[in-house]
């Protein structure tokens, strides 16, 4: 078994592909549909979920809202060499180890493991970078565009 993380558009961290509820779709319809837009698959989506974990979304007004994210399994029957947001991300397929132990929501985390029947064993569960605030996600935006108008990006 392989799983697919994408990277975030704003913060690059590993994620799984997801999105919000859209009108006329069921909830595995839509997690299929963001399958699509943000890695390019096509597959049997399954109807039930297999857990959920809750993460911290920042709007693009700036607030930032606790979102609680339904976990829908994608056997993937097929992958697409273009794609609505093709560029905007990184993909990676991993093993479920190295998918469990990439994210960052402990939640996320533990829902990789149960589906995928591994046992994380304490000492390979690392703390979690905490997720950046909105402010800090606001402050390094600022910093990238300094950066690039001032012709280079320091760290």
């Amino acid at each position: 078994m392989q799983i697919l993380l994408v990277s975030s558009r704003e913060t690059k961290r590993w994620v799984i592909p997801k999105g919000w509820p859209m009108k006329g779709r069921t909830d595995p319809a839509a997690a299929a549909q963001e399958a699509y837009e943000e890695a390019g698959l096509d597959g049997v989506i399954a109807e039930q979920s297999v857990g959920d974990y809750e993460y911290l979304k920042r709007l693009k007004s700036g607030v930032a809202r606790l979102v609680k994210v339904d976990v829908y399994p994608l056997q993937v029957t097929g992958e697409h060499a273009t794609w609505p947001e093709k560029g905007q991300r990184t993909l990676q397929w991993m093993s479920p180890t190295e998918a469990a132990l990439g994210v960052q929501e402990p939640e996320l985390r533990d829902v990789i493991a149960r589906f995928a029947g591994i046992a994380l064993p304490e000492e390979e569960r690392p703390a979690p970078a905490r997720a950046p605030t909105p402010v800090k996600v606001a402050l390094e935006r600022v910093r990238r565009r300094m950066a690039t108008f001032l012709g280079g990006s320091r760290r």
